[in-house]
Formats: structure tokens, sequence, C-alpha cells
């Protein structure tokens, strides 16, 4: 069985990137996702009453985190992203979102000043009856905030389809 893994392809396996935020989260920021999603929670933005709570104050909704491009200070690519992205020595491919499982570790604050490790711990193939070959590739999300404190790890499978 021929496979499209190529031994390049393998050598992705183990890579890491890694980004910083230039300033912390904020609570603008913290408000403004809960608002997006619709959470009204008050830990999100009332301040007396999140002080009054085991958190001691404002704290962002769990995926915030994950979801955040605070990190990035890169320009838009050609789809207008500007998350992190593997450019993956694929000749041509349908790029498709597979899964993402998170963990949580701890709150995220409004005076957390994020970093993100990203690494791909993993790229297999499958075969499927109606689509053919297809590349899986597995990166980790490890989330810490300005003390180095583990915040949350986002793992993120991508589907390939050349």
């Amino acid at each position: 069985m021929s496979t499209q893994i190529s031994d390049e392809l393998k050598s992705w396996i183990g890579r890491e990137a890694t980004y910083t935020a230039p300033e912390e989260l904020g609570r603008a920021a913290i408000r403004y996702f809960a608002l997006a999603l619709g959470d009204d929670n008050p830990l999100h933005h009332d301040e007396v009453l999140a002080q009054s709570t085991r958190h001691g104050g404002i704290i962002a909704p769990p995926t915030l985190v994950c979801e955040t491009n605070q990190i990035f200070q890169n320009a838009p690519d050609e789809n207008g992203y500007i998350g992190h992205s593997w450019p993956l020595p694929l000749s041509s491919s349908r790029f498709m979102r597979g899964s993402n499982e998170y963990e949580f570790h701890q709150p995220t604050r409004p005076d957390d000043r994020i970093t993100v490790a990203w690494r791909i711990v993993d790229i297999y193939e499958k075969d499927t009856r109606k689509s053919g070959a297809m590349i899986f590739v597995v990166s980790e999300a490890r989330y810490t905030n300005q003390r180095g404190e583990l915040l949350a790890v986002n793992r993120e499978t991508n589907i390939h389809q050349p």
C-alpha cells in the first residue's frame, strides 16, 4: 500500500512554534468574548461580584485562551486568517478542521500575558471509501501565563485531503 506521507512530511513531527502576546489579555477582551458567546456569567464582567468568589476577580470564559489571536503579530494570510498554521509540504490539499480536545488547568485572567507553544505530535494517513486517502495532522498547543503557569492545552486534529 502506498502512502502520501513522505519522509519530509514526517520530519514535521515534533516541530514547535511559540508565540507570546504583546500585552495582557484585558477585561474588554473577556467581556467582548463573553458577549459574542451569549455567556452572561457575571464572573466575566462584574468585578465586585467576581471578587467575592473563590476566583477573587474577573475570569475569562474557558475557551477564550484557545481562541484569542492577540498572540499573533503576523499579517493575515490570503484567506484573511491571522492565527497559527503549519506550512506543511503538501502539494495541494483541501483543509478541514477535524476536532479539538481541551484541558483547562486554571482560569485565564485579565492581567494574563499569554504564551502559546504549538507542537506537531503526530501525522498519519487514513483511507476512506468515499474520499480516498486523507492525512491527519495532530498538534498540541500549551497556553501559559506570564508566570509560566499552565492555563490550558488544546489538542487539535486537522485533515488534509489531497
